[in-house]
């Protein structure tokens, strides 16, 4: 065992609410909230429900158990992660991380929500806490593997130790079965190839749902003595640069909040259309053609006539073309009847996407477009080249946060519950006792609709 892992393991036991910085408490209700919204929104979709009814049938209920989110029936720990990440991926506006290439609060929440209902998180201060660890771990792991490994992978593969971390912490496992659930964790987690939901969108999505199963899995499994491989991306001495400021450097702070509902890589393209109707005053009706350069990845999401909201959530032209039609880009742009807008179709259609060599260069860590619109009338409008909104540098204002939240939840969960939530939210920093604050807060996140 290496220095720094063993370091990284003292961590994963150690950490206490003390330990977080204040702008680290709120960023953890930041992303507690947002994650919320996403939640809410995904269960109405045909993967969440699947999903949820698989759980149901497949992972009952046992020693430790706990209840779906947004759904209330109790399933097993693994069940209810794998559901709950899977609903949460339905919905692609949730937060992610420019270096992992994915996303870690879609496993981080689910597995300490299903933690806390089991009755292995005390409080509200306890919960804050376990989620800021959870994008540790996992960020971390997902910055190490991204530079270890020579194939694109899916969140799922890394978010498995991330699920794996927070098991192990809540069951007190000791140094050495820490040790053997994360390896088991990166052993057992998806290594699914991205590209290829990229170029086939589906409900396999992201692969954090099976992630945060894995990773969950693995710790039940090394508290009963199995054992697992070194996790790589944690003990070799090559990784050590991305774990040896545990602590010190605050993952949570880099993530970035998506303003849409679509994938990340479309949407420094959505910026720049927008820009220019915006700028303009553009109808869709004045637009006779579009022309997006980009990087390379976002010039894969090629759907154009979407049938499903993965199709729409895993495109470039549609949601482009959706928010120049409808001047905005919710959940309801993206599902339903809105995938066979006939004026979205035709300015999808008139789209042109080619690759800009420098925006590529600068992926993952930087993700850039530029919109060129022709009108009918013949003038030619071009952007400027474009980033996505909320990267941490520039990341969104709470009333943003807020406002998205409520854009995604209330349809689902009314005013009163999402005010309720709201409130109990920020009131968990102060719940260090016996945890009324969190309690209302589970009855809140993972009762039924």
């Amino acid at each position: 065992m290496s220095n720094h892992s063993h370091h990284v393991f003292e961590f994963i036991h150690a950490l206490c609410f003390e330990d977080l910085p204040q702008a680290g408490v709120l960023q953890a209700r930041r992303c507690l909230l947002d994650l919320c919204g996403v939640a809410a929104a995904g269960t109405v979709t045909p993967l969440s429900k699947i999903m949820r009814q698989h759980a149901a049938t497949q992972y009952g209920a046992t020693t430790h158990s706990a209840r779906m989110l947004f759904d209330g029936r109790s399933v097993s720990l693994p069940g209810m992660v794998l559901a709950g990440a899977a609903t949460i991926d339905s919905i692609d506006a949730h937060d992610g991380h420019v270096l992992t290439k994915g996303h870690v609060g879609v496993t981080i929440l689910p597995v300490t929500a299903a933690l806390a209902d089991a009755g292995l998180i005390r409080n509200g201060r306890e919960f804050l806490t376990t989620l800021a660890l959870g994008y540790e771990i996992a960020t971390r792991a997902g910055v190490a593997l991204h530079a270890t490994a020579c194939d694109y992978h899916t969140s799922g593969a890394w978010n498995a130790l991330g699920a794996a971390a927070l098991t192990a912490r809540a069951l007190a496992l000791d140094t050495n079965r820490t040790r053997e659930a994360l390896g088991i964790a990166e052993y057992f987690g998806p290594r699914s190839q991205m590209m290829r939901c990229i170029d086939h969108p589906t409900m396999v999505k992201d692969g954090s749902a099976w992630g945060a199963m894995a990773g969950v899995s693995a710790a039940l499994l090394a508290a009963d003595g199995f054992t697992g491989a070194p996790a790589v991306t944690m003990e070799d001495k090559t990784v050590a640069s991305f774990w040896q400021d545990t602590g010190r450097r605050w993952a949570i702070m880099e993530q970035y909040f998506k303003p849409y509902p679509v994938c990340r890589w479309a949407q420094p393209a959505v910026e720049a259309a927008l820009s220019l109707a915006r700028t303009h005053s553009l109808q869709a009706a004045d637009i006779a053609e579009i022309r997006i350069s980009t990087f390379y990845e976002a010039s894969r999401l090629a759907t154009r006539h979407p049938d499903t909201t993965e199709q729409a959530q895993y495109s470039l032209p549609f949601p482009v073309a959706s928010a120049l039609c409808h001047q905005r880009l919710g959940a309801g742009e993206i599902n339903g009847p809105a995938l066979q807008d006939p004026e979205v179709w035709r300015l999808s259609e008139k789209m042109v996407i080619t690759e800009n060599a420098s925006y590529s260069q600068r992926f993952p860590a930087e993700r850039w477009a530029d919109a060129t619109i022709i009108l009918h009338d013949g003038r030619t409008l071009q952007s400027g080249p474009h980033t996505a909104r909320g990267d941490a540098e520039a990341p969104l204002t709470d009333t943003e946060v807020t406002d998205k939240f409520l854009a995604l939840a209330e349809p689902v969960l009314g005013q009163v519950r999402c005010r309720q939530l709201q409130q109990t939210i920020d009131a968990l920093a102060d719940d260090d006792a016996e945890g009324p604050v969190l309690n209302t807060l589970l009855d809140l996140i993972l009762t039924a609709t």
